[in-house]
């Protein structure tokens, strides 16, 4: 049986998460590519989240990727669907934002990518935090979910787990 993410139960997290962001006066950015901005969205559903989220990019195709600061060399020497992606992402949208904290994230969620074939696997999910200049990468690989919001809520899971602990 697939583990399935309780959406109630990632919505309060990610509500404690921003507290702790605003208590810390830690500022965040994302670039979103698999969960195409669901990140953004939870830390934004809690009140005062004006005062640490700077923006965020949705990049759910390469191009767009590249448009904001993701190098060619590593998308063509390590696919979309790599560690150093999410970081280049993450490191990407510190940058353009000038915010304490990046999260970039890329992967495949319940199907094959028809654009990226070859380098797509379903569930598989590479993100990166970076946190004042430091970057760390992550890959996971996600059980079966029974919708793409489902997906989308596993990573964000999967990525606050991680987050909470670094701040």
């Amino acid at each position: 049986m697939s583990k399935i993410y309780d959406e109630h139960a990632v919505r309060k997290d990610y509500a404690i998460l921003t507290k702790r962001l605003i208590e810390n006066n830690l500022t965040i950015t994302t670039m979103e590519s698999a969960t195409s901005g669901q990140i953004a969205s939870l830390i934004t559903d809690t009140e005062g989240a004006s005062a640490i989220f700077k923006g965020a990019f949705i990049t759910y195709c390469n191009e767009a990727k590249l448009m904001q600061g993701v190098p060619a060399e590593i998308l063509d020497e390590y696919t979309v669907y790599s560690k150093e992606t999410a970081a280049a992402m993450a490191k990407a949208c510190a940058k353009a934002y000038n915010a304490d904290i990046g999260i970039g994230v890329t992967g495949t969620m319940g199907n094959v990518d028809p654009a990226n074939p070859d380098a797509s696997s379903p569930g598989q999910v590479y993100f990166a935090i970076d946190l004042k200049g430091n970057t760390e990468a992550y890959y996971i690989e996600l059980e079966p979910q029974p919708t793409r919001l489902s997906y989308k809520l596993a990573v964000a899971k999967e990525i606050y787990d991680v987050l909470i602990k670094m701040i």
